[in-house]
């Protein structure tokens, strides 16, 4: 769950980095960051999965990354027409969106990953060492 609130917060902040370098977006607040970063993960489970079935068998799962990154981008241009707050002018920057989204939830499940498997093998640093008199 603590997983879930992370991969959403980086998501809507990355929302608004691009937002804020991409003239082509505008998103009003930080609330509708979030709403469209919930939205598109709503949109990728309901129907993301069908797009990227479809396309797939298309290039026969040779451009599975790619397949991903357009279906993600079709999903984000849904979710602007879906939010008012929320504007994209184009496909490109929609695009441009969903990889930096895919780069950013990759490098948030990376770090987890790497932390669990430190936990899993005892590689965890202490945060404070205490001295203990007998």
């Amino acid at each position: 769950m603590l997983n879930y609130l992370l991969d959403l917060l980086v998501s809507a902040g990355v929302l608004l980095l691009l937002a804020y370098i991409l003239p082509q977006v505008t998103i009003k607040s930080f609330w509708t960051a979030l709403w469209v970063a919930v939205l598109v993960g709503i949109l990728n489970i309901l129907i993301g999965w069908l797009l990227s079935f479809v396309l797939n068998l298309v290039t026969f799962f040779l451009l599975e990354f790619i397949v991903k990154v357009i279906v993600s981008a079709i999903v984000i241009k849904i979710a602007d027409k879906l939010v008012r707050n929320f504007e994209i002018k184009g496909f490109w920057p929609a695009l441009v969106i969903a990889v930096a989204l895919s780069a950013a939830s990759t490098l948030v499940h990376r770090s987890d990953e790497d932390e669990m498997r430190n936990e899993e093998y005892g590689f965890v640093m202490p945060v404070a060492q205490q001295e203990f008199k007998a």
